[in-house]
């Protein structure tokens, strides 16, 4: 069995090479036709395109993207091939919450806000989206969801209209899939319209999709005081990002949001234990992320220690300084672990 890997997909090397010795490492965006015409699997990240033109012809039986997105699989034409295919649905939902959680302290402590007289739009509820709400809700805000496609599906639901966000929010945050059309369709959700009709003057975060926002009618809602400011991890037009939004917004990163060692190592997992269930392969491997140095915090409160495990502004400072190194910043992100790598010890007074 052949397979090819992105070769910053990370914790997987030694743990693949229990399944084959046929092994080729290759820049995601260096996948061709010809490097892959006689490989059975790829193992992808979001800059691979997997369409007719990648895989016409060649010997591919089953892709695994190490994402949760799957916006770059031509699912249709994989299914015209016989190709199977499998994403990793939740796999960094956790990482994505201390990120929104950082960014909820630090709009506490540098910008005054009170938390708990804050209302948040949640706009997606899928696996990440329903981390958030609890991160949100342990600190005392109000939550109000909108989920399309789960409204229509699922009895008894608590969510409401995009307008209901529009109208209510102080915060309003992105956790859908990228559809460019149908019925549920969210590229370019927040456009001009959208920006119009808010009535609190929000922040907006987006971690979702970067097309998910219409670059110019966030700029035009930046200039314009129509929001109070923009938390924007995900981008048009990666890695060749608006670097006007990028000096305007709060807090500007590299599509990292998801970025944890926890969440890369869980996206790296279950690709792998999905490639053993296609192929009926009982396999014995680890993947596991470095344990971090230090391995204990001391803070003066819960929120001090929660920055100094993960601090977005640290980030946003390098896109600022350097945003024609959008794809290194990504592809070479340090260790960052979640909390439950820690032991956290709270110094009170």
């Amino acid at each position: 069995m052949k397979i090819i890997v992105d070769d910053k997909i990370p914790y997987i090397k030694e743990a693949l090479e229990t399944l084959t010795n046929e092994v080729v490492y290759a820049p995601g965006k260096s996948f061709t036709p010809e490097l892959v015409s006689d490989a059975d699997v790829l193992i992808v990240r979001t800059r691979t395109q997997c369409n007719r033109a990648l895989l016409e012809n060649s010997k591919v039986k089953f892709i695994a993207t190490a994402t949760i997105g799957f916006d770059h699989i031509d699912t249709a034409y994989c299914k015209e091939a016989g190709i199977e295919w499998t994403n990793a649905p939740g796999c960094n939902a956790d990482s994505v919450a201390q990120y929104i959680e950082s960014t909820l302290i630090l709009l506490k402590l540098t910008e005054g806000r009170k938390l708990e007289e804050m209302t948040m739009g949640i706009v997606g509820v899928g696996n990440v989206g329903k981390r958030i709400a609890k991160v949100a809700e342990s600190r005392g805000m109000r939550v109000l969801l909108n989920d399309p496609p789960r409204q229509d599906t699922e009895a008894g639901n608590d969510f409401c209209s995009l307008q209901t966000i529009a109208n209510e929010c102080d915060i309003i945050t992105f956790h859908t899939p990228l559809n460019r059309d149908g019925k549920y369709k969210t590229f370019h959700l927040a456009d001009d319209a959208f920006f119009a009709s808010l009535k609190r003057k929000p922040y907006i975060i987006n971690t979702s999709r970067g097309e998910v926002i219409e670059t110019a009618a966030l700029l035009n809602a930046l200039n314009e005081g129509t929001i109070a400011q923009a938390v924007i991890d995900v981008w048009e037009n990666e890695p060749d990002i608006n670097i006007d939004l990028l000096k305007q917004v709060m807090i500007g990163t590299p599509h990292i949001a998801g970025y944890s060692a926890d969440g890369k190592a869980n996206a790296t997992r279950m690709s792998l234990d999905a490639i053993c269930r296609f192929f009926k392969i009982k396999a014995n491997y680890q993947v596991l992320a470095p344990a971090p140095n230090p391995g204990v915090i001391e803070a003066a409160s819960l929120d001090e220690a929660l920055l100094k495990m993960y601090d977005p502004r640290t980030d946003s400072a390098m896109l600022r300084l350097t945003p024609q190194r959008f794809e290194e910043l990504r592809g070479n992100y340090p260790l960052r672990r979640e909390k439950q790598a820690y032991t956290i010890i709270i110094n009170e007074g």
